[in-house]
């Protein structure tokens, strides 16, 4: 009985260890391929290398948020998610940042997204987006978040028509639509009242269109 038990807790201990072997330091359950999800415009390849996964390295043993703290440092990307396919892909979820607005300096034009991330810088900037004039632009200064903030809440039958936003103060948002004409926005409280109210202002000639106080507006 006693060589019997001996037997059996022989063969259970290798069985596990046959499997732990497999699992953990074996290319049998390794890295096979890779997939990528959700990029729109950052190449698949490029974010595979940025993973730095080698092939057949034991998925098991991948340290999932050491790669996504890799893919992350592509800029272009705003958040990414990595699991573990089994028996052998590594997946990756990603979420790019969109630009909403370009900044000149330098005869360039930086691209940046909602939070004021740069994206992307190119030489001439990109006619869809409107051009962000502030002192110091940035994801800490508070007229850039207050600015951006507007540009994202705007209804899309305007956000086409503004070509410039500038942003003295978080309270002192001003919009410059194609046709020239001022849209003085103000901060960013109330910005569903502002748009439904300048939807109908517009119809009306004027060069500028103060909505900052949408109980008293005014046109000049």
């Amino acid at each position: 009985m006693r060589t019997r038990t001996a037997f059996l807790v022989l063969l259970t201990a290798g069985v596990v260890g046959t499997a732990a072997w497999l699992v953990f330091f074996s290319p049998v359950l390794g890295v096979r391929s890779v997939e990528i999800v959700g990029n729109l415009t950052v190449p698949a390849e490029r974010i595979k290398q940025q993973a730095g996964v080698e092939e057949l390295h034991p998925l098991a043993t991948v340290d999932l948020a050491d790669v996504q703290s890799r893919v992350l440092l592509i800029r272009q990307l705003a958040s990414a998610k990595v699991d573990r396919v089994w028996p052998g892909t590594l997946k990756i979820e990603v979420v790019e940042r969109e630009a909403v607005a370009a900044v000149l300096a330098g005869g360039k034009a930086a691209l940046i997204d909602g939070q004021g991330v740069v994206i992307e810088i190119k030489d001439v900037a990109p006619a869809r987006l409107p051009v962000l004039k502030v002192d110091r632009p940035g994801a800490g200064d508070p007229a850039t978040m207050a600015a951006l903030k507007v540009i994202g809440n705007l209804p899309a039958t305007l956000t086409g028509r503004v070509r410039a936003v500038q942003a003295t103060s978080p309270e002192g948002v001003s919009l410059r639509l194609t046709d020239g004409r001022t849209i003085v926005w103000g901060g960013t409280d109330r910005g569903t009242d502002k748009a439904r109210i300048l939807a109908s202002l517009l119809t009306r000639k004027a060069d500028v269109y103060d909505v900052s106080s949408p109980d008293v507006v005014t046109l000049k």
